[in-house]
């Protein structure tokens, strides 16, 4: 049983140290993306309107889950800092009161979310026939969002420590339970009612609630990471500032991603539900083919966190370069591999030739922007590390806001829905020279003033 926590991040070969942190976190990166997957595989086969319908639901499950990740971000960064320092007070403080803070978060998006499902798909785009599927799925996702942020801070806190094999089971083990429960709930199996899109959601909550007992249980009883000593009120909204003051700006940088895709999502609703129903599928697909560069972004955090606060700032630079090459060279392999492999892929998700020659047109443009999408990835997370959440947020903003969503107007004008997809393409690649330019500067900034 481990009473203290100590920086495990600050020796050791740098490239053997960010293999071993990210093949754990890619495992479990990639049992979520499967969860997605099964979600969107066994709905498609109920047909082309739910898997339409799932798919306006993608954002807006997606803003949430960016809120989550947003506030874990900020956790794990004050937290493996004051591992780095070597104040195991603090880090009980930070881990205790983030995850409070969660609770209050979450009574207030359930209140929100159930009383704007209508208006707010309406704005996305959804068809009144859709309408009805929508809010089968997300009256049922809205109860169990307390499942989706509690998790995500405490697996980040588990990863501050510098485990990430941890959070990777307990995520591995929720995208097992459910690809069972799936099929079951959805067509129902057995004794079980056939529920169709309503299953799936259950079927997420269900999987979710066990990461929440898991992900407790281990920060309290094993890693001694949550305190129930009496504390002042000053000490909780101190905890909550230093969190809130990276995870806020992240959340909003994460929140970018989706509200961007509703944005998306509404162009490309013009165009019809199949379009919409390939885009869901290519954005799935897109998780799943970045998930080692995310997993690497992931596990980078704790290592900068850990290295800075005890001031080793040539490990924090050796790492960065090493994981950028990476990005550069994991980027191009994977376009070649989704450019070859398009039609096939395509064809596991959907029978309908518009939905599959999308998915096609999606794989064979996008990816090329993969590598330096991972840059930008990589760049941001260690400037929220840094204290410099803003200047990730304006990174990302760029990217969405200023590059990718005015050119898919222009490239929809011009080019239909393929100019949309060279649009993304060309925003990636250009945010992510742009995000190393910065992040470099403001780290050799940082650097003298420490």
């Amino acid at each position: 049983m481990r009473s203290n926590k100590r920086a495990i991040l600050i020796e050791g070969a740098i490239g053997k140290l960010l293999v071993k942190l990210t093949i754990p976190m890619v495992f479990g990166m990639i049992s979520m993306v499967i969860f997605n997957l099964v979600d969107t595989l066994f709905v498609g086969r109920l047909g082309t309107k739910e898997l339409a319908a799932l798919s306006f639901t993608f954002p807006v499950v997606l803003v949430i889950h960016s809120l989550a990740l947003g506030l874990g971000i900020g956790a794990s960064a004050v937290i493996s800092r004051a591992i780095g320092e070597g104040n195991h007070h603090k880090v009980q403080r930070l881990t205790t009161d983030g995850l409070g803070l969660a609770v209050i978060i979450v009574a207030f998006f359930v209140i929100i979310g159930l009383f704007t499902i209508e208006p707010l798909f309406r704005l996305l785009g959804a068809t009144p026939e859709l309408l009805p599927l929508i809010k089968d799925y997300m009256k049922i996702w809205y109860f169990g969002m307390l499942f989706v942020i509690f998790p995500m801070i405490g697996n980040n806190a588990i990863r501050a420590t510098g485990d990430t094999k941890t959070p990777a089971i307990i995520m591995m083990f929720a995208a097992l339970i459910n690809t069972i429960l799936d099929p079951i709930l959805i067509f129902g199996l057995g004794p079980f009612p056939r529920l169709e899109i309503a299953g799936a959601a259950i079927a997420t909550v269900i999987s979710r609630a066990i990461t929440f007992i898991v992900a407790l249980y281990v920060l309290s009883h094993r890693e001694k990471m949550i305190t129930l000593a009496k504390t002042t009120a000053k000490s909780v909204f101190d905890s909550w500032r230093q969190i809130l003051y990276i995870g806020l700006p992240t959340a909003g940088t994460r929140m970018i991603i989706p509200i961007g895709i509703g944005v998306i999502t509404r162009l490309i609703a013009s165009y019809g539900a199949e379009p919409v129903a390939a885009f869901g599928v290519s954005s799935r697909i897109e998780f799943f083919a970045v998930s080692v560069i995310a997993a690497l972004s992931a596990v980078l955090a704790p290592f900068v966190g850990q290295n800075w606060g005890a001031s080793k700032y040539d490990r924090v630079k050796t790492g960065l370069k090493c994981s950028k090459q990476f990005s550069i060279g994991w980027g191009f392999a994977v376009f070649v591999l989704l450019a070859v492999f398009a039609r096939p892929i395509a064809a596991i998700f959907s029978e309908n030739s518009i939905v599959i020659s999308t998915i096609v047109v999606y794989l064979r443009i996008v990816p090329f922007g993969y590598g330096l999408y991972g840059v930008l990835m990589l760049s941001t997370s260690v400037l929220n590390v840094l204290n410099k959440p803003i200047h990730a947020t304006i990174l990302t903003v760029t990217q969405m806001f200023l590059l990718y969503i005015p050119m898919a107007f222009i490239g929809s004008y011009f080019f239909g829905i393929q100019g949309i997809f060279i649009a993304l393409a060309l925003s990636y690649f250009v945010s992510g020279i742009v995000a190393h330019i910065v992040q470099g500067k403001i780290m050799a900034i940082e650097e003298r003033i420490m």
